[in-house]
Order: structure tokens, then C-alpha cells, then sequence
């Protein structure tokens, strides 16, 4: 986008006087001209040209609900693997996968594994679970009150849903676990987000609730989150009770085509996967058990505009591999926690509202709530066909050829 250059100047000149501070520009002149004067006051201070980084294509108002102290746009390469064949309940249907990514070899791996999968008619999907959680930590004086609040809220769980979903249009709360540490409760209010991934959401439904919670008991709030969530960290409870969406997909490979396609057999994948993905992982303490979900994870999470800092929590997969009784490949990927929407945040970007157009699930889904599950859906295949590809090529070991003959 290009902005007047003596307006640009002039402005500059103001902000490295100290008369105005870069989060003021936007009351001065329009948004694209307050991202180039930032520009050239960095440039300045910085000695570094970001010519590049100035080159957009959408207007910088766009972005103002995403981003403050805009310079301009960091262009990841964005490609496509497929289309493959998803069996979902949501998505039923051949799609192509959009990857933004700057990995090289991985677009390639992916779609190694998608035409794998089209060979073995499709992979199935499905979400299992879907729920977003925002858990408070509240004081209390000692165990007993601790005990008292916990059968409080039991007792009073249509109060907390009345205050919680009066905050929105959109969203359910589902139900309240309470947890008790010493003179502390935790509460981990988990809600129905329907097509938005929701933390917003969850966050001020969660407050209207907490309110509720101090006015007609004794405990007092500490913490609007008090990280039993779990957002944004690696953490056990989310692996097994899930948070966003739990999503799984399988596959089962004919030996032919592994033998044929991969230049592996099912039972070469099976205990690789064994020794690898599961031994492995947990002898390193991990709680993920996979070969490289984050890959295809955060590939399509900055392509279609997800929270990218939630690929912590996506990746917190167990792939399994084994050996069918008819000699032929079994392999799945169950994500416990995918958070994910089609509306609100990143999906509003131009590009990246673009990108959930090539998937069929951009905005809100008809009945609410599809077209969240059918990206959790295309996400989980996405991963499956990175697992299967990168694992047979361990069995296979090409894994280190592939990135020399692609020049990686």
C-alpha cells in the first residue's frame, strides 16, 4: 500500500520528537499511512530496509482487530497438497489442503502421504469431543470452604449457566469440573463455541460467571485463568480430557500400496511407530506421541488464520500404527486438543479467509458448529498423511535423500 511520502515524513519526524507514540498515529491519519510512518521510524532507528515488509495486499484497516503498531505483513509461502479423499461426518468430500510454511520438503511429504491415502480410498475422520474451557483459581480459607464451594457450584450450576450465557449469542457452557489444591478452586467451565474457536468467548462468559461465584459464596478470585485451561502451554489435562477439538483420522493401507508406493511394508511402519513415536516419546517425557504433527498443524493453523500460539496444544497427538490380520497398514492421529474456528480472529484476513474458501468451510457453518468440525477434520487428515509419509520414509530410509534431492 502506498502512503503520501511528505505526510509520512512529517509524521516520522513527530514520533522521533516524542510529540506522538506509535500507537497514536491511527487518531492522525489513516491506517496505511500510520503503518509506513512506524515503517520509516523503525528503518531510521533500526538502520534496516523493510521495503519488503511494507508491501501488502489488503488494506492495513483490515487488520486493526489482529495487530497493533502495524509496519506491514511477514509473507509466508502458502501452497497445497491433494486434493485428498476425507471421510469425515462434517467434510465428505475430496479437498485440497492449503500449508503456509517456510519448511521446505514438507508440502512435498504431506502430499506424498495424501496420494497414499487417495490409493487406499480416503481417510475416515471424526471430532469426538468439542468444548473450549477457561478454568479461574478462586481463594479460599482452608479445605472445608473449599469443599463448601465445590458442592456450591453443584448445587448452583443453572445460575452459572444463566449469568455465562446471557454474555453471548452464540455459545453453551456445557459443564463446570471443579478441582481443589489446598485452600485453592479451581473451576474449568467448558462451553460450546460452536463455529469460533472462542476464547474471547469463553473468557467473558467465564468472568459474568465468576461474578456470580464471589456475590453468593465466600471465595474470593484470584485469577480470571488460573492455567487449568490449559491454553497456550503443553499440559496433560488437555491430552486427556481435550479442549476445542478432540479429532481423530485412520486409514488402512493396503500392503500393496505401502510396498509399492512407499517402498516400506505395514510391518516396517508399525514398529517404527512403536519404537519411535511411542517408546521414544516416552522415554523423552512427551506428552505428544508422534513423529511431527506441529508440522501440518501449524501449516494450516497460519494458513487459514488460527491462533498459532495454540499449536502447543494441537500437536498434542498419539499417532498408532499396526499391522492389520490381513497383512495390510492400519494408521491413525488422534489430536486431543484442536482449537479452531472458521469465524472471528485470523479468519477474518483476507488471505486467510481465502484459504478457508479452498477448504468449503470460510464463516459460519450450517448447522452451527460444521464448519469448525470439518476443519478440525481436514487438519486431522492433513496430519495423518504427514505421519504415514514421514514414517515410511524412515522405513524406507529416504528420509534424509528427500531433503537433498529437494535441495533442503
Amino acid at each position: 500500500m502506498t502512503a503520501d511520502a511528505d505526510r509520512v515524513a512529517a509524521l516520522a519526524e513527530r514520533v522521533e520528537a516524542g510529540e506522538l507514540r506509535l500507537h497514536e498515529l491511527t487518531e492522525h491519519t489513516d491506517s496505511d499511512t500510520a503503518a509506513a510512518v512506524r515503517r520509516q521510524v523503525v528503518e531510521t532507528a533500526a538502520d534496516a530496509d523493510c521495503e519488503a515488509i511494507g508491501d501488502y495486499g489488503f488494506p492495513a484497516e483490515v487488520a486493526e482487530p489482529n495487530i497493533e503498531n502495524m509496519i506491514g505483513t511477514v509473507q509466508v509461502p502458502l501452497g497445497v497438497v491433494g486434493p485428498v479423499d476425507i471421510n469425515g461426518a462434517a467434510l465428505d468430500d475430496e479437498r485440497y489442503l492449503p500449508l503456509a510454511t517456510t519448511e521446505g520438503a514438507l508440502l512435498a511429504s504431506v502430499n506424498r502421504g495424501c496420494s497414499v491415502i487417495n490409493k487406499a480410498g480416503g481417510a475416515t475422520a471424526r471430532v469426538t469431543k468439542a468444548g473450549m474451557t477457561r478454568a479461574p483459581v478462586f481463594r479460599v480459607t482452608d479445605v472445608a470452604e473449599a469443599l463448601a464451594l465445590v458442592e456450591w457450584v453443584r448445587d448452583n450450576e443453572a445460575a452459572l449457566r444463566e449469568a455465562a450465557e446471557e454474555t453471548t449469542n452464540h455459545g453453551e457452557l456445557q459443564d463446570v469440573t471443579p478441582y481443589v489444591v489446598g485452600n485453592n478452586v479451581y473451576l474449568r467451565f467448558q462451553y460450546d463455541t460452536k463455529d469460533a474457536m472462542g476464547m474471547n468467548m469463553v473468557t467473558i462468559a467465564t468472568k459474568a460467571a465468576c461474578e456470580v461465584v464471589e456475590r453468593e459464596t465466600a471465595a474470593e478470585l484470584v485469577a480470571l485463568s488460573g492455567n487449568l485451561c490449559t491454553d497456550k502451554k503443553p499440559a496433560a489435562i488437555n491430552a486427556v480430557e481435550g479442549r476445542g477439538r478432540s479429532v481423530t483420522a485412520d486409514v488402512v493401507v493396503p500392503s500393496e500400496v505401502v510396498v509399492d508406493t512407499l517402498d516400506t511394508t505395514p510391518e516396517a511402519i508399525a514398529e517404527i511407530n512403536t519404537r519411535k513415536n511411542l517408546l521414544g516419546s516416552a522415554k523423552a517425557g512427551a506428552l505428544g506421541f508422534n513423529a511431527h504433527v506441529a508440522n501440518p498443524v501449524a501449516a494450516m493453523f497460519l494458513a487459514t488464520g488460527q491462533d498459532e500460539a495454540q499449536v502447543v496444544e494441537g500437536a498434542n497427538a498419539i499417532t498408532t500404527a499396526e499391522e492389520t490380520d490381513d497383512g495390510d497398514l492400519y494408521m491413525s492421529v488422534s489430536l486431543a486438543s484442536l482449537e479452531v474456528g472458521t469465524v472471528g480472529g485470523g479468519t477474518k484476513l483476507p488471505t486467510q479467509s481465502e484459504a478457508l474458501d479452498i477448504l468449503g468451510v470460510a464463516g459460519g457453518g450450517d448447522p452451527a458448529g460444521s464448519n469448525a468440525d470439518a476443519l478440525a477434520e481436514a487438519i486431522a487428515v492433513g496430519a495423518l498423511a504427514g505421519e504415514l509419509s514421514l514414517l515410511a520414509a524412515l522405513g524406507s530410509r529416504h528420509l534424509s535423500s528427500a531433503h537433498e534431492s529437494l535441495g533442503r
